[in-house]
Order: C-alpha cells, then sequence, then structure tokens
C-alpha cells in the first residue's frame, strides 16, 4: 500500500461500499454512528486493529477484477 493514503483507502471504500454497507462489514462505531471521513480517520489513526481492517478490506477491493474480460482471464 505504498503511496496510499488511509483518508485515500477510506474515500474509496465508502465511495464503493457507503457507510451502511461499510458498518456491515467491519463492525466499528465510527462507521455506523453519525460517520464521516474525518472521525473514521481519527479513530483508525489510533487503533491499529481496526486499520487492519480497513486496509485489508481495501486490498480485497483492490484485487477484484473490475470487467468481465479480467474475471474470465483469471479462471484459466
Amino acid at each position: 500500500m505504498h503511496g496510499v493514503t488511509l483518508k485515500m483507502v477510506v474515500t474509496e471504500l465508502v465511495e464503493e461500499y457507503g457507510w451502511e454497507e461499510l458498518g456491515r462489514r467491519i463492525k466499528i462505531k465510527c462507521f455506523t454512528n453519525d460517520p464521516s471521513i474525518n472521525s473514521s480517520l481519527k479513530f483508525l489513526r489510533k487503533t491499529p486493529w481496526a486499520r487492519e481492517k480497513v486496509e485489508a478490506l481495501y486490498l480485497h477491493l483492490k484485487q477484484k477484477p473490475t470487467n468481465v474480460w479480467e474475471s474470465s482471464r483469471s479462471k484459466l
């Protein structure tokens, strides 16, 4: 994740999943109770276990094929 900031990670996850789904996938209050990018960043910077979960979800998102052609090639 070299060169990727935590703010970029959280922003992309929110754009992909939305706060509600993100809160279901990673059960932390900063995603479920009055969520915002800034409050999430503040919490994640202080809480290593939560940050690890967010980074793992981000990496999983980045490994997903983005189109049908890539999906079919990965099965070969």
